[in-house]
């Protein structure tokens, strides 16, 4: 029998749906002060991301936060799509957002037997600290935003099944369609 999703993300270090730690605010950095912490757990960050790359592909791009590694530190690191580089978040907070949402599916790689449909901003704005201490302000669009999104709600202790509508419930990844597939969006 195959191993369930779930078991095999477990199997490759990521915390699953139930640990406290996934449900609590992530502690922020005191950057310039703690870059080499940050530094640390950006890299188990990376390493946890190519362990679980090589297991599973992301056609819509991957993204893993902190606590989901069993860290409480506010840092997560988002693969988007294709070959674009890594985003790094470190103390990451939403400053802006437009009011035009969309709802895509969604899955988690701390319950990853589901899938649910979540509404998100098709823009944000985005401040981070920089490992030097600078702020940086980056807005992200589309899927981009909702991976970034995802990871954002991850630091703050939400899944994303909290900000699905009420009454939607998630579906079994056997159910789920779009494997391989990126999100689609209108070209307008």
């Amino acid at each position: 029998m195959d191993m369930r999703p779930s078991q095999r993300m477990r199997d490759l270090g990521v915390v699953q749906q139930g640990a406290a730690i996934l449900t609590e605010a992530a502690r922020v950095f005191d950057l310039p002060a703690e870059r080499d912490e940050a530094e640390r757990v950006v890299d188990e960050l990376f390493a946890a991301m190519d362990r679980i790359g090589q297991a599973h592909p992301f056609a819509k791009g991957m993204g893993l936060a902190a606590p989901q590694i069993g860290v409480s530190r506010a840092a997560a690191v988002v693969e988007p799509p294709g070959d674009a580089p890594a985003i790094i978040l470190l103390n990451p907070r939403i400053v802006d957002c437009c009011d035009e949402t969309d709802e895509q599916y969604e899955g988690c790689l701390s319950f990853f037997d589901v899938r649910g449909i979540v509404p998100r901003p098709l823009k944000i704005t985005v401040e981070t600290t920089a490992l030097a201490g600078e702020t940086v302000t980056t807005a992200y669009e589309r899927g981009l935003a909702r991976l970034v999104h995802h990871e954002i709600d991850h630091l703050a202790g939400l899944l994303y099944t909290a900000r699905m509508s009420a009454g939607v419930a998630p579906i079994p990844v056997e159910q789920y369609r779009h494997t391989g597939q990126t999100w689609a969006y209108d070209r307008s």
